[in-house]
């Protein structure tokens, strides 16, 4: 474990050289205290004030700007901990150069970007924090299906350009008893499923790592993928991004969903093919998308961007003064369970089937 070494120092507040030379020859050897340092990426989810606070004074939190694998091997190679965000990656690099690490905590939902298979050879645990932002994350993908089913960017724009028709936002069409699929089923898509229960609507949702059963307990049925996407009226995406996961949706699943469809995306932007998106949009494969997360943040030059049939938000789902508290006091809780050698609430096993 990587320590910081503090030392008290001896009394110098005698009077006299003899009394100096005697409090020397006497004075017991300097106390040295031992304390580990988590090294976090100093950016705006982090807060290292609510990270030293639960992690109280006996060990030591420094942030560090982390913009590339150099940066988090010159930061971290002395560190036990490293905190990092959603969008900074964490390759085989960083655990061969620091091999005082014990932990690497995510501070969010996935692990995309950190490489596990790296960490375990290490020895080093990865963590993240898959469920801190429930509320927040499903009122978001809710919110998104509605605005966009309601064209609430169409009528905004046209109102503030000088219109006042209601038929600027023609057509829309009810939520109430459609069909939504949600790709994934786990923590974010139960609790937006809990929240489209009063509008009536079916949920189907397909993620070959929850059985049937389990979906049924929470009203929804399990279906394939290639099902979801032709008996959904609506998509919401929840999941990961993984190697199966990547570019799922492209031309030919949009070939399959319906033309009044909405696509929503809390999950990973890398799961949807933008340009086959803009193209489903241009052609009427679909109605409309509402987008949290896209493939390369921050946005620069996106074919999405300039569509009034697109709304986006700047990956912000996850959002709110409480949900960043529970975030950092939750990372805190997993490094001082490592510390201590236990294991910690948001342990990636590496030999998981979804990694």
């Amino acid at each position: 474990m990587a320590c910081t070494a503090l030392l008290k120092e001896p009394r110098a507040d005698q009077n006299s050289a003899t009394e100096n030379a005697a409090a020397i020859h006497y004075c017991p050897a300097p106390t040295i205290v031992y304390m580990p340092t988590v090294v976090a990426n100093d950016h705006a989810m982090i807060r290292a004030e609510t990270l030293q606070t639960a992690l109280d004074d006996d060990v030591s939190v420094e942030t560090a700007t982390l913009d590339s694998t150099e940066d988090i091997i010159e930061a971290a190679r002395d560190a036990a901990a490293l905190v990092v965000d959603v969008n900074t990656s964490v390759p085989a690099e960083v655990f061969d150069a620091c091999d005082t690490l014990d932990i690497v905590a995510r501070a969010g939902v996935g692990v995309d970007g950190i490489d596990i298979s790296a960490a375990a050879d290490h020895g080093v645990t990865v963590v993240n924090v898959p469920d801190y932002c429930r509320e927040e994350v499903s009122t978001h993908a809710v919110s998104l299906l509605l605005a966009s089913i309601r064209r609430l960017n169409v009528y905004d724009r046209a109102v503030k350009r000088g219109g006042w028709d209601w038929a600027d936002g023609q057509p829309i069409h009810r939520l109430t008893g459609e069909t939504v699929g949600f790709l994934s089923f786990g923590q974010l898509a139960r609790a937006t499923a809990e929240k489209l229960a009063g509008f009536d609507c079916k949920i189907v949702a397909a993620d070959p790592y929850v059985d049937a059963e389990e979906m049924a307990d929470y009203g929804v049925e399990k279906v394939p993928f290639d099902d979801l996407l032709e008996v959904a009226d609506h998509v919401s995406i929840h999941a990961p991004l993984t190697d199966e996961t990547r570019h799922m949706f492209d031309r030919d699943a949009f070939k399959r969903m319906h033309e009044t469809s909405v696509l929503v995306n809390v999950g990973r932007g890398g799961i949807v093919d933008e340009e086959a998106l803009a193209w489903a949009l241009a052609n009427d494969e679909i109605a409309a998308a509402g987008l949290d997360v896209i493939e390369d943040e921050p946005l620069t030059d996106s074919p999405l961007a300039d569509r009034d049939d697109v709304i986006l938000t700047p990956h912000a789902a996850f959002y709110s003064e409480a949900s960043l508290t529970e975030l950092n006091e939750h990372v805190a809780n997993d490094i001082r369970a490592v510390f201590n050698g236990e294991t910690p609430a948001g342990y990636i096993d590496p030999e998981a089937d979804w990694l």
